[in-house]
């Protein structure tokens, strides 16, 4: 598996990822009935840069990597991570993580932060927890999950610079 920066021809297999995890509406803040259109100029828009996660010339993952905020917190990152159904539990979003880290350290980003996870979604909150982050915010029910109502939102936080002094 490689990971790559995505070209025009990857948006069909990027939108069949996409477009299960938002019609099941669990865990992105997305309209559940957003169009291929919509979504992937969503996925692409600036000030992100978008990859995805290939083995045998097949899309197994997406990223979309950049600044968080600008002025005077565009040192700190976001990115948000999508699997394919059939990949999952092979290692793919540990790898994106991984890539998404290490590209926005070398972009000169600080930190990276995600600013809306959706608390029932433990296998995520598992994974980005793997890779170094922290809850650093709670908002109670600040998400309306479709089969569970109204869930907490978490905020987390990894310093990327942390990362780089313990690589030393």
């Amino acid at each position: 598996m490689f990971i790559r920066k995505a070209e025009a021809r990857d948006e069909d297999a990027i939108w069949a990822i996409l477009e299960p995890v938002y019609r099941a509406g669990e865990t992105y803040c997305i309209d559940r009935d957003i169009s291929a259109e919509d979504a992937l100029a969503d996925w692409f828009a600036q000030p992100f840069t978008v990859f995805v996660a290939e083995a045998d010339g097949t899309v197994l993952g997406t990223s979309h990597v950049g600044r968080n905020r600008p002025g005077g917190a565009s040192h700190v990152a976001n990115a948000s991570f999508a699997t394919a159904p059939e990949a999952r539990g092979r290692g793919v979003a540990s790898r994106l993580v991984a890539h998404a880290k290490d590209w926005a350290r070398a972009q000169g980003f600080r930190a990276m932060q995600f600013n809306f996870v959706v608390a029932s979604n433990a296998d995520a909150i598992h994974s980005w927890q793997k890779a170094g982050f922290a809850v650093v915010g709670r908002l109670p029910g600040a998400f309306l999950h479709p089969r569970l109502g109204y869930v907490d939102a978490l905020v987390m936080y990894h310093d990327l610079m942390k990362d780089e002094s313990d690589d030393a």
